[in-house]
């Protein structure tokens, strides 16, 4: 390794082994329908301007974007496909991996914990053997927003906690993506409920690098990284507005590694949505490196694969890449 123990590029690729823990597959041109693709534009994306990704990525887009790497599988996580279509993106899915078993090799699905079928959507996603998790999002409440802390589908809803301990019943994990200022509420909700396995997404989106939001996404994932059964997804450093900034990512990922260690953190591209802010794949790969600047050939191994394949409970022997 060079540049004070960081794995340059070339060498990574030769060497590193890689399950891509989350990314989104769509066919804009197909049967499903995705209101945030197909319909009216959101000019509040959390990234910025998104029109670049509206339009079809499947595993062979997917394969251009991470050409001469050696990705082992993925995991997809939800779309956000019509609600209506929950289960026939794991019929979608499902005849991808018929197609190609890495890509994907594991689904995380959704539900709306307050929808009146989730028990009958929850039951045909547990009949599915590539869902391993859930990931269904909180209304988001207080720091000036207009929704009040407590109300229905916030974290602090107890109808919508109860849809979590459904989880744990079924053996799913909950991926949880709510940005860095909801981090400490998140974890006082974990704490709560015995034997969750909570998935961390998106480093817990620090989107303000201003210190002392910085301190208080540090506090908010040291509050998860105490919590057993928590691990996070070392991905998506992009800023509001479609912004790469290559020193401040780094910085983010050794402060996520720091303080939830390999182990427990596992490399994520974001695919098709960290191409609005990141240069390349590369990029977000240097980024990535450049965090885990000076860890073990070992500790590499868990962040690049070991640690996604313990946490969604994969099989790659033999998955080897052969782009």
């Amino acid at each position: 390794m060079t540049r004070a123990g960081v794995m340059p590029i070339d060498e990574a690729r030769r060497t590193l082994r890689i399950i891509d823990a989350h990314h989104h597959f769509w066919d804009l041109e197909g049967d499903g329908h995705y209101p945030w693709l197909h319909d009216r534009y959101d000019e509040g994306f959390f990234l910025g301007d998104y029109r670049a990704i509206r339009r079809t990525f499947l595993p062979a887009q997917y394969r251009e974007a991470t050409a001469g790497w050696n990705i082992l599988g993925t995991v997809h996580c939800e779309a956000e496909r019509s609600r209506a279509e929950q289960v026939a993106e794991d019929e979608f899915l499902q005849q991808l991996h018929d197609e190609d078993p890495r890509f994907p090799l594991a689904i995380v699905a959704h539900v709306d914990f307050l929808q009146e079928n989730l028990a009958e959507v929850l039951a045909a996603h547990s009949r599915r053997p590539l869902v391993r998790g859930i990931r269904s999002k909180p209304r988001l409440a207080g720091r000036g927003r207009d929704v009040a802390p407590g109300e229905r589908g916030t974290l602090g809803d107890r109808a919508w906690q109860d849809g979590l301990r459904r989880l744990v019943d079924l053996g799913f994990s909950w991926d949880l993506r709510v940005p860095y200022d909801h981090l400490a509420e998140a974890a006082d909700v974990i704490a709560g409920i015995d034997g969750l396995r909570v998935v961390v997404n998106h480093c817990g989106l620090p989107l303000d690098r201003e210190p002392e939001s910085l301190e208080l996404w540090r506090a908010g994932m040291r509050a998860l990284a105490d919590l057993p059964g928590t691990s996070v997804k070392v991905s998506e450093l992009g800023l509001h507005p479609n912004r790469w900034d290559a020193e401040s990512n780094a910085a983010v990922v050794r402060d996520v590694l720091g303080i939830f260690g390999y182990e427990r953190a596992m490399f994520a591209s974001n695919l098709p949505v960290a191409s609005l802010s990141a240069p390349t794949f590369d990029a977000v790969m240097e980024a990535v490196l450049r965090g885990a600047a000076g860890a073990s050939a070992d500790e590499l191994a868990q962040l690049f694969a070991g640690t996604a394949g313990r946490v969604y409970r994969l099989d790659v022997t033999g998955q080897e890449d052969e782009t």
